[in-house]
């Protein structure tokens, strides 16, 4: 069994069997959840040019995107998108897509000018592509294809409705 910080590492350099290890070991929860709250809390140190309010809502606005993300993930994975051997659980799911986040830490360089969009998007499109994998193995599909389905409706539809949110704090005033 690898130390938490080798899967980490592993699940950033989206090897199949650190997911699979993750996958199957239910202790892994903690440590999943411990990496959801570098990757929000990396939000948070990048946002906190903007003051220490907006730091501490971008750490918020990651973990509730996580949880959002995870829950559609499910959701479209399990009932929408299934293959015939797609294995439903949620606990290897957020195992899996916990890990996943790990590149998110990286946001925390948002903070340094002209470097820290770069590095942002850079994390977002990482953890995408970690997020994929780890689907794919959390729910056992044969096709990266479905997996890629999978994360993208998620990601859009939490994309939508983030926007849809901060369209209605705008209008309110708010920012």
């Amino acid at each position: 069994m690898a130390s938490w910080v080798g899967r980490i590492i592993g699940a950033a350099r989206l090897d199949v069997a650190t997911y699979d290890e993750i996958k199957s070991d239910p202790k892994a929860t903690v440590q999943a959840l411990a990496v959801v709250l570098l990757s929000a809390a990396g939000s948070g140190i990048g946002s906190i040019r903007a003051g220490a309010l907006y730091a501490y809502t971008a750490f918020g606005i990651a973990l509730v995107a996580w949880l959002g993300w995870v829950f559609l993930t499910w959701l479209i994975g399990t009932k929408f998108l299934a293959e015939a051997e797609t294995q439903a659980g949620v606990g290897p799911l957020v195992r899996t897509t916990g890990f996943a986040a790990g590149p998110g830490v990286l946001s925390a360089l948002g903070a340094i000018p002209f470097l820290g969009p770069l590095t942002t998007n850079l994390a977002w499109l990482w953890i995408l592509a970690a997020t994929v994998v780890a689907v794919r193995q959390a729910f056992s599909y044969k096709s990266i294809v479905r997996a890629v389905m999978v994360s993208t409706i998620g990601g859009a539809v939490l994309f939508g409705l983030y926007f849809l949110y901060m369209l209605v704090i705008i209008m309110q005033g708010g920012l």
